[in-house]
């Protein structure tokens, strides 16, 4: 309810230009960017309490996940210990009291890594998305905070995805100021065995305390801020969501690195004595050698995609035009291409290399309504590159849409040298 009432109080503050979304990590309530503000409201009412895989009370043994991670990963023994008398609870005891507090852990396990890695997908889409938008871009992520195993790189990913788009993630925590569940009276009858009921209150709390460690490392990590232990969700709210005073894009570039997938630690300081609060993220993980190189070009493509950068590998140039059809307005994106810094791979008395171009349409809230991928597989004899040196290749792409502001995306990417070009164009078409 109070992380309802504080977005309320966000789209009331909402300026002439500004556009929000609201997206859960479930995957379950979406609403593009807009800055209608009955969609806004009618999206926050549809949002429901939704727990990262925590256990029921009809679940036997009660098994948080936390818990789990303690006795499948870690093989704490007295983690074991007490999910073992609370499976001999509710079954009446018996010798499979052990076997089926096994089972549990590894379920609420694979649920839970299963809930965690969901979630961060829907977090890594929505930064692909916010990544061509335009002016600042900002993600207040509001949530109680939830366990991640150190197994899991998923935020350090979504972190270098982040940074990369320009993306600051600012993180509430949505409990504000807590007290433990382990003073909960109504909670599950007491432990008569002292030390299973204080490892029982030491994983409670534990697991509490460790929530928010992501919040407060997806924070540090983009350049955001980390609102909590406060019960004034509507202001840090508010705080969140307004622009930095003063933010820098440092690049890095380490040697020797090994790709190894491993994490690499980093620390920036000022280099005065100026008493100024500094963050920066902490480190990096290193890509990893092996990776496929036709995943590696869809994924380069897809970034290039959602990005504002223009890119000068090769010469690119487009014109637009449109025109009425019967059921709107079919607009059509002429591309041509410079091909003399193409790095052609010879092949007998062939020059080879292939081409991909993408063409993709974004509204003027920045939502992706089409696109066309068309490959060009060049097989050219001296002589017929030396003509098309001079000409260049050209590529249409047509789409039908209705009258309005839109933001044609154009990326191209040679299969060769892995050399990329990419601009954005506006069009309005009028009613």
């Amino acid at each position: 309810m109070l992380s309802r009432q504080a977005a309320t109080k966000l789209f009331g503050a909402m300026q002439p230009g500004e556009r929000l979304a609201i997206f859960t990590t479930s995957g379950q309530v979406q609403q593009e960017f807009t800055a209608d503000r009955e969609k806004l409201d009618d999206a926050l009412q549809r949002i429901v309490p939704h727990s990262l895989s925590g256990s029921s009370g009809a679940d036997c043994p009660p098994m948080t996940f936390y818990e789990a991670y303690r006795i499948v990963e870690a093989r704490d023994p007295l983690a074991l210990q007490v999910a073992t008398r609370d499976a001999a609870k509710c079954t009446g005891g018996g010798l499979g009291a052990a076997v089926l507090a096994q089972i549990a852990a590894q379920r609420e396990l694979t649920t839970g890594e299963s809930e965690i890695q969901f979630s961060f997908r829907n977090l890594d889409a929505l930064i692909r998305r916010m990544s061509a938008l335009p002016g600042r871009r900002i993600i207040v992520l509001m949530s109680p905070g939830f366990f991640v195993t150190p197994s899991m790189h998923e935020s350090g990913d979504v972190i270098d995805r982040a940074t990369k788009a320009n993306v600051v993630i600012n993180t509430i925590d949505a409990r504000g100021l807590y007290v433990s569940s382990i003073y909960d009276a109504s909670g599950s009858s007491v432990d008569a065995n002292p030390d299973t009921a204080a490892a029982r209150a030491s994983f409670i709390s534990t697991e509490e305390m460790i929530r928010d460690q992501v919040l407060a490392e997806l924070a540090d990590g983009t350049g955001g801020t980390f609102f909590h232990n406060r019960n004034d969700i509507d202001q840090g709210l508010l705080q969140a969501a307004t622009e930095p005073e003063a933010s820098y894009v440092l690049g890095f570039a380490p040697q020797n690195l090994k790709l190894d997938g491993k994490y690499h630690h980093l620390k920036v300081t000022l280099a005065n004595k100026q008493k100024w609060a500094l963050q920066a993220r902490h480190g990096y993980f290193a890509p990893y050698g092996n990776s496929d190189p036709q995943a590696k070009a869809q994924e380069e493509m897809q970034q290039a995609i959602f990005s504002q950068d223009e890119m000068h590998d090769l010469p690119l140039e487009c014109q637009t035009q449109f025109f009425k059809i019967a059921n709107g307005v079919r607009l059509t994106v002429v591309t041509h291409l410079g091909i003399k810094e193409l790095k052609f791979r010879k092949a007998q008395d062939r020059n080879n290399d292939k081409l991909t171009f993408s063409t993709v349409i974004f509204d003027e809230n920045g939502n992706l309504l089409t696109g066309e991928d068309k490959i060009i597989d060049l097989r050219l004899k001296d002589e017929t590159l030396e003509r098309v040196n001079k000409t260049g290749i050209g590529v249409k792409s047509s789409f039908d849409l209705q009258p309005g502001t839109f933001l044609v995306r154009i990326v191209v990417r040679d299969s060769e040298g892995a050399q990329m070009a990419a601009m954005s164009r506006g069009v309005e078409i009028p009613y």
